[in-house]
Parts: structure tokens; C-alpha cells; sequence
């Protein structure tokens, strides 16, 4: 990017992340969605209790630099910071709630993070940032390499150094990383794995363009409706296949391998357990950065699918129809007083229904009829005994379908799909029938799930008889095709 004069000057009139650091209380906004927003990995805050922290810290201050210092309430502050001319928070309403949550903007965060820079480093690495670039380079020339004989070639020469490596850790010289290397290493991963969360939140505010752009071009569209979904189904597939797009999909296809997932997270043990790792006093955070990274993707993947579920409604068919419809009547209306204007017709030129009047009695409503007035003794209430059976009130079982869908969740990180039969094995059914029931329903309506209509697998509970029967528990079972979750 080139950084002349014009370039810079529309940075400094319009981008949100300069006009946060030209802003008096950049100390206040930085801080304040630092602590809540970036520290914790936190996406959205309902907007009570985001308004409760900022009391918290504007009573703080206050307290330290005078009455007078923020004078102003924190929702105030709030939406001035959700507005237009500042852009360094967004407000917006989750689909089927009237309560506004925020997010913090991807300008917002880039302008904390070089504020992050200004600090002091007590250990500047370089070694193994060269190393990186030197392997980033190689990687581009190995892959982008199609002489058969040169690719061998590189082949023979990683073959020759690992064995020469095996040969040197089986005489038993084992070479290891000093205490500065490791040192270096770990800084390095440390801040590459919190510019890659800053990411998520630049490739999310990304697609919301896109779907910006692709709303403007319904509403402004003039053309057949065949023509306008080609056009959308082609923008959507060209989303998908931009570098953007192959990236974030290659990127969550290798975090969600549950291989991957132990690897790192053995990995991490094993690192933050060396003593000069733990000389650096870490982040304990560090230690589920994987985690981190897989909550921060689930949410981008949450935005496109809600972005996507909006657009259908945005293109419904029967709104879309009935506003083409009419502004294809005002059209041929226009046409035809056009076409008369300059040769009007003989005879008539348009033929109107014989006006009616509707006569409606008065007498044919029925009369009002007053309602009967309820009448309310204020008698003293008693305590007293009643011979009834109040087992009833106590044999209510509610089924907790979140707790059924996290089950789903952790047995399909570990393996790509499961039956349900497996999963009612590893998990036996408590509730039975009702239980058996909302596992349908989540495999129907919040799971990929397909069903094998060829096979059928049963499934048992033991369904306990009521409390004064006395019976033991009885088995039951469930006969139904094979339904399969997938991942």
C-alpha cells in the first residue's frame, strides 16, 4: 500500500482506529475494551452488563482524578462509541431478542494492539523469526516447484538430513534448544496466537460487507429474477472460493481434526513445563489457545450462517413478488397513457364498474349484553389438612436438551459421526421416551444427521413404576431406523 499524502490524510479524516488514538480518552475506551473484551476473548456483551463494567471503572476513576474528570454516564458513553462518526464499538439485536448487545470493531482492536507495541520489550527475538521467513520461503518454492527431477531432488536432500539426525540421536547426542531459543520461540507463538484471534474478528466484520454489498444489489436490482439469483448464487460462490474463503475453510478443517487437537494440546503441556518457559511467567490462558481459537472460529461460522439465514428471508419469494408485481402495473399503466397520449381513442378508453352502495342495518347486530361482574370476599385464609396425593408435584422431569447437544458436540470431536444408538450406550437414556424424543429433534433441527431407512438399531432404557407399586424397573425398548449425527 502506497502511504502518500491523499492516503494518509482520508486514514486520519475517516478510519475509526485513528480517530480512537487522536481521541481524548483513548486511555479510558483502550483500557476499557482491553480488560473486557480482548483479555478474556469475550465476542459479544449484552448491553447491561457491558454498561455495569464501564460504571465500575468510570466510579474508579472518578474516585482518583475527581468528580468532574468523566462526566458523563456510561451509556452515554456506550452509543457515542457505537456511533457513526466514532465506529469503535458495534451495536446490534441477536435475532428474536429486543435486548442490544456490543462487539468490539476490528479498527478498534488493530489500534489497541499498536498501542500494545509502544511498550517496552524486555526480550526482542529475532533468530527464530528468520528462521520462519526462510521456511515460508522454501515453502512457496518446494510447492510451486513442477520439475519432476527438482523436487527429487529437495526430497533426497530432507531425506539425507533426517537421517543424519536420527544417526546423531542414536549415538546419543541429542541436540537441544538453549534457554534463550526456547525463550524466543514461545514469544513468538504467544504473539502469533494473538494477532490470529485479532483476525477472526477483521474476517467476520469481512463477510458482513460482502453481505451488504449483496443486499444493495437486490434493492437496486432492475432485471429478471432468474438473472438476480445467478447473480447471487455466483457472488455467494465466489465468497466462498476468494482466498479469504479457502483460507478460514483449510484453517477450520485442520483445528477441528481431533488429532490435531490432542497433538496441540500435548504440545502446550509439555512447552509451559520447561523452566525457561515458565522464568517468562506466561499466560495461563496460553494453555488453551487452541481453544481460544476454536471458540473464536465457531462464532465467525455462527455470523455466515445467520448472515445466510438473513438473506433467504431477504429474498423471500412471495415479498419479492408482490413488489415486482406492482411495479410492473405502474409500468403498463405509464405505457398505455403514453401510447394515448399522442393518438387517443374513439370510444372509450377505459371501462369502470357500475359504482354500489352497501347497505348495512343497524338492527342486525345484536345488543350489548353487560358481562357478569365477579364478586370478591375478603375472607382470611386458614391453614389446614387435605388427604390428596402430591407425588404429582414432584414427578415432573424436564429434559435439558443443551445438556443432550453438548454430549453430541464431545462425541463428534472425537470421531466424525456417530449413531445414536452408540451415543444412548456411552450416555443411557434417564428419562426415557422424552429423552429418546429431543435426541430427534436436535438430529432434525441443530445437527447434520442423516437416517439409514435399511437398518434399524434398538434401543432400551429401564423405566422405573411409580412409588407406591413397589414393582422393580422395567426394560423397555425402541425399535427405529439407523440415525446417524455427523460432523
Amino acid at each position: 500500500m502506497s502511504l502518500d499524502h491523499a492516503k494518509l490524510d482520508q486514514l486520519l479524516q475517516n478510519h475509526p482506529a485513528w480517530r480512537l488514538l487522536r481521541s481524548d480518552h483513548v486511555a479510558l475506551v483502550a483500557s476499557f475494551l482491553h480488560r473486557v473484551f480482548i483479555t478474556p476473548n469475550v465476542r459479544t456483551i449484552a448491553q447491561a452488563d457491558l454498561c455495569e463494567a464501564l460504571e465500575d471503572d468510570l466510579y474508579l476513576l472518578r474516585e482518583q482524578l475527581g468528580e468532574q474528570a468523566f462526566p458523563r454516564t456510561a451509556m452515554e458513553y456506550l452509543n457515542d462509541w457505537a456511533g457513526v462518526d466514532k465506529g469503535w464499538l458495534r451495536k446490534f439485536y441477536r435475532a428474536g431478542s429486543d435486548a442490544p448487545v456490543f462487539d468490539m470493531t476490528p479498527a478498534s482492536e488493530k489500534a489497541i494492539a499498536w498501542l500494545g507495541t509502544l511498550t517496552e520489550r524486555s526480550f526482542v527475538g529475532t533468530e527464530s523469526r528468520l528462521l520462519t521467513l526462510f521456511e515460508l520461503l522454501r515453502q512457496i518454492s518446494t510447492g510451486t516447484q513442477t520439475n519432476v527431477n527438482v523436487r527429487l531432488l529437495d526430497l533426497q536432500r530432507q531425506r539425507d538430513a533426517i537421517d543424519a539426525e536420527i544417526a546423531q540421536v542414536l549415538s546419543g547426542n541429542l541436540p537441544v534448544l538453549g534457554d534463550t531459543a526456547v525463550k524466543e520461540r514461545f514469544a513468538q507463538f504467544t504473539q502469533l496466537s494473538r494477532e490470529l484471534l485479532a483476525d477472526f474478528r477483521e474476517v467476520e466484520q469481512n463477510f458482513r460487507l460482502l453481505d451488504r454489498t449483496v443486499r444493495e444489489r437486490i434493492t437496486l436490482w432492475r432485471g429478471s429474477r432468474g438473472a438476480l439469483l445467478e447473480d447471487i448464487l455466483g457472488e455467494r460462490d465466489a465468497i466462498a472460493d476468494s482466498d479469504q474463503g479457502r483460507s478460514f475453510r483449510a484453517f477450520w478443517d485442520f483445528l477441528m481434526s481431533s488429532q490435531r487437537q490432542q497433538e496441540l494440546s500435548a504440545m502446550l503441556e509439555q512447552v509451559l513445563q520447561l523452566e525457561a518457559v515458565a522464568a517468562m511467567q506466561p499466560d495461563m490462558r496460553v494453555r488453551r489457545v487452541h481453544h481460544d481459537w476454536m471458540e473464536a472460529g465457531e462464532h465467525t461460522q455462527r455470523t455466515v450462517a445467520l448472515l445466510s439465514q438473513q438473506l433467504r428471508r431477504f429474498l423471500d419469494d412471495q415479498s419479492w413478488l408482490e413488489n415486482r408485481r406492482i411495479m410492473d402495473l405502474m409500468r403498463n399503466i405509464e405505457g398505455h397513457a403514453l401510447r394515448l397520449r399522442d393518438a387517443p381513442p374513439q370510444g372509450p378508453a377505459m371501462h369502470l364498474d357500475t359504482p354500489g352502495i352497501d347497505i348495512a342495518l343497524p338492527f342486525e347486530r345484536p345488543l350489548h349484553a353487560p358481562g357478569v361482574k365477579t364478586l370478591i370476599a375478603s375472607i382470611a385464609l386458614q391453614a389446614g389438612e387435605a388427604d390428596m396425593d402430591d407425588a404429582a408435584l414432584y414427578s415432573q422431569i424436564v429434559i435439558d436438551k443443551a445438556k443432550l447437544a453438548q454430549q453430541i458436540r464431545r462425541a463428534l470431536q472425537r470421531q466424525g459421526q456417530i449413531t445414536l444408538g452408540d451415543l444412548c450406550q456411552a450416555h443411557p437414556l434417564q428419562h426415557g421416551l422424552a429423552e429418546l424424543i429431543a435426541y430427534l429433534q436436535l438430529a432434525s433441527s441443530s445437527f447434520a444427521s442423516a437416517v439409514d431407512e435399511t437398518s434399524t438399531e434398538t434401543i432400551t432404557w429401564s423405566a422405573a413404576p411409580g412409588p407406591a407399586s413397589g414393582d422393580p424397573p422395567r426394560l423397555k425398548r425402541a425399535r427405529l431406523p439407523r440415525v446417524i449425527f455427523v460432523r
